[in-house]
């Protein structure tokens, strides 16, 4: 049974919608700067479109392929009209892990020669990534599992999904901490008189992220160890940070993720986990559903427990960090006082 519940994309070029706040100019072909000499980006989805427009501020043109918490990157299906947008992009930045697939196949297709930041790769948990004190070294961007230049995306190597790794790293404060100096670092080899300017966007935006974790810490000070239901692995990185346990069945949340039916057995597991009151808040993904999930969301609010909704897209009208700053502060007030 198919367990999405997305509303259907319409293809064409309605499908590619400049990020909001980002000029609206379509990037020049070959991967030169556009019209205004800005740096023209394409990102998988809004979450990294906006990190990007963040640190390159007005000396970018940044495009989202995916803009709406109605579409779901495993799934998209993209069109001839996403393929030109890659053919003039300068940066190219994806999540990888065989989360936005379909950018593989578009920078293959389009023939860009864009440089292509990964971020799984600036992720610690990564198959093969190399590991970065934070504290040692504030300053400078990690070494990923590959080097963060330009990939050969033909072969398709490293990019799959990858069995037992969460691919959602954008809940990952670490992660997009490094990522953003990478993007800084980057935009300033493809636009030199504007360098130091990524690099300053670069310390405001991780400073942000200081604070995001500095909010997650005060979670984990009063309420470590408490246990989490997620229906999906999507917010997975961010209440480990936070310093609480995932609970959840994994077979549940990876038939979910997976599509598919979740195992009788598993759901009775789960179903009973949340009956024993062990469970402090549930979180769902909004974008993702059927018949099970609507069950122990059921489940849980009939034991009162708090269910909140965490994207997998930037909601309308919301950054990176005010996004990710209203899912700390939701967290925060539904953990028991």
């Amino acid at each position: 049974m198919t367990r999405r519940v997305l509303v259907p994309l319409v293809l064409g070029a309605a499908s590619v919608l400049a990020l909001a706040g980002c000029a609206g100019s379509t990037p020049a072909a070959g991967g030169s700067t556009d019209d205004a000499g800005k740096v023209s980006v394409v990102a998988s989805t809004n979450v990294y479109g906006s990190i990007a427009q963040e640190i390159g501020g007005d000396f970018v043109d940044v495009t989202a392929i995916i803009t709406s918490t109605a579409q779901d990157p495993h799934e998209y299906e993209a069109s001839a009209q996403d393929q030109l947008t890659l053919k003039g992009a300068q940066l190219v930045i994806e999540n990888g892990a065989g989360y936005d697939s379909f950018m593989e196949s578009l920078i293959e297709a389009s023939g860009s020669s864009a440089e292509v930041l990964t971020a799984v790769e600036y992720n610690h948990d990564y198959p093969g990534a190399q590991s970065h004190d934070h504290a040692d070294d504030a300053s400078s961007s990690p070494a990923p599992s590959e080097s963060a230049d330009a990939h050969d995306h033909a072969d398709g190597d490293g990019h799959d999904h990858i069995e037992g790794f969460n691919e959602h790293v954008w809940y990952d404060p670490h992660t997009v901490e490094d990522l953003a100096k990478a993007i800084a670092e980057h935009l300033g080899e493809l636009a030199p008189d504007h360098a130091a300017d990524f690099t300053a966007n670069a310390e405001t935006f991780t400073t942000k992220i200081a604070g995001l974790e500095d909010s997650l810490g005060q979670i984990e000070a009063k309420d470590a160890g408490a246990k989490v239901f997620v229906t999906e692995p999507v917010p997975v990185y961010l209440i480990e940070a936070a310093g609480l346990s995932n609970a959840t069945p994994n077979e549940f949340s990876e038939s979910v993720e997976e599509g598919q039916d979740v195992p009788p057995a598993t759901l009775l597991e789960s179903l009973q986990l949340i009956d024993s009151g062990q469970i402090a808040v549930m979180i769902v993904n909004p974008q993702t559903g059927g018949a099970e999930t609507t069950q122990v969301m059921d489940a849980a609010k009939a034991k009162n427990i708090p269910v909140l909704e965490f994207t997998e897209t930037l909601p309308e009208g919301q950054t990176y960090i005010s996004w990710m700053q209203s899912n700390i502060a939701a967290l925060s007030d539904a953990l028991p006082a």
